[in-house]
């Protein structure tokens, strides 16, 4: 009953916060205060219960420096004009029957080389909505195009937030990860390429506005040495080269460009690193702002302090129980299918990708690895359930802000094809990636 309390007063904070516009750092400490209560309750000492969050934390420290550097990469990639010269290029290559399906695969790229939804969806995903209601496309097909494209990268991309933090919390490696999300990503990403093309012929595009383009010109210095950091994210990875190492040699790369190419005064690039891009104005280039390690610290705070959970929830046992009802459960009906619905409770009730995925890890590692599974299955059947089905809730953030960038309603979110289409191939499909591990079932 202590437990049912701490969760519930948890989960009304969390709301609370949300609805309230506070940040979840406050309803996060709630929690923490709450479980470290029932601890002491269980005859735990507070000495013990800091020392077990604090080896939760410890084990989160290198997805945290990735986050770090993360944030380096999404102002440093705006500053040098990385994301100007895709989205100006891509603009150009637009043709009236290709619109949703162009639209699709450029939010797709760009979202893999940063690993950011929301800075693509404020970015590409605003321009191509000015482009889709000037040109006659309805915006509720242009939106669920957008939304399949930046939840591509947020899923499977080496520098995603949230796949390093799924690869940190399962002890597994990002790199093994990527490569088996991207073999059961294959057949939803054909399948989307095909429902996005039918759709951008039976959807044209009647022009696009020749201001928007007079527009970057304009304020951009559009040269191709843009390309540089881009191409180096993206290439380094497939040689096997660590992730934080083509991270530091894309944002070198990207300073050279910002200082160099772009006229930005050295000292201001590095500043731009820190706190982020701000454009002068409020031209087409404000769309940009953002980014830095500012922007990443509350991501930070939020994955120590969630840590922390991991760490006493581990040391005192206190989800035992429900543990073992949930290996009874996965044993019954498969691991894949709990994993489903257990993510669609925390997604619901804690509103958010980074919580929900941690409760899913701390709730099912138990029963994954005592009926058989392994951690690379537990992580990857996190990517292919709840780092998508958490962008599919209408009041969760993951699908609110996004949508919010492009003006709709959550009418757009049924036509995000590859955000429900990877969970259920997935799960038709597991037995072909997972056959060689005893219990498997879906």
């Amino acid at each position: 009953m202590d437990l049912l309390l701490a969760f519930l007063l948890f989960a009304a904070v969390m709301l609370a916060a949300l609805i309230k516009g506070f940040t979840m750092v406050i309803a996060l400490l709630a929690g923490l205060i709450a479980f470290i209560i029932v601890g002491l309750k269980r005859g735990f000492g507070f000495k013990e219960l800091c020392i077990m969050g604090a080896k939760g934390t410890k084990d989160s420290l290198i997805v945290i420096e990735v986050m770090c550097v993360i944030g380096f990469i999404t102002a440093i990639w705006r500053a040098c004009g990385t994301i100007t010269i895709f989205v100006y290029y891509g603009i150009r290559i637009v043709t009236p029957s290709l619109f949703l399906i162009i639209t699709f695969l450029l939010s797709c790229l760009l979202s893999y080389a940063i690993g950011t939804s929301f800075g693509v969806a404020g970015t590409v995903g605003v321009i191509f909505m000015t482009l889709a209601r000037s040109g006659g496309v309805d915006p509720i097909l242009t939106a669920g195009a957008l939304m399949s494209g930046v939840y591509f990268g947020d899923r499977c991309s080496p520098v995603s937030s949230s796949a390093n933090m799924v690869a940190g919390i399962t002890e597994t490696k990002i790199f093994d990860n990527v490569k088996m999300m991207m073999k059961t990503g294959l057949l939803p990403l054909l399948a989307c390429c095909i429902l996005y093309t039918i759709l951008s012929f039976l959807n044209p595009i009647t022009h696009v506005d020749p201001a928007l383009l007079a527009s970057f010109e304009q304020e951009f210095n559009l040269s191709l040495w843009a390309f540089i950091p881009a191409i180096i994210m993206l290439l380094l990875p497939l040689f096997k080269v660590s992730v934080l190492l083509s991270m530091a040699l894309s944002i070198a790369s990207g300073v050279l460009v910002a200082w160099l190419v772009q006229g930005i005064p050295l000292w201001d690039v590095l500043k731009i690193c820190v706190i982020g891009y701000e454009a002068d104005g409020n031209g087409l280039a404000s769309l940009l702002n953002g980014g830095g390690l500012v922007s990443m610290l509350e991501i930070v705070v939020i994955l120590i302090i969630s840590c922390s959970y991991s760490g006493i929830f581990d040391g005192t046992k206190m989800l035992e129980a429900l543990q073992e009802k949930l290996a009874s459960a996965c044993t019954k009906t498969g691991r894949f299918s709990i994993m489903v619905l257990i993510s669609v409770g925390t997604t619901a009730v804690f509103c958010n990708q980074t919580i929900a995925s941690l409760m899913c890890c701390d709730l099912l590692k138990k029963p994954y690895l005592d009926g058989g599974g392994s951690l690379s299955e537990l992580a990857i059947d996190m990517e292919n359930s709840v780092i998508l089905i958490a962008c599919m809730i209408p009041w969760s953030i993951g699908c609110s802000v996004p949508l919010t960038f492009f003006g709709v309603g959550f009418s757009a979110v049924p036509y995000a094809f590859y955000m429900y289409l990877v969970p259920i191939c997935y799960w038709f499909t597991k037995k072909r990636w997972y056959a060689g591990q005893p219990s498997t079932r879906q």
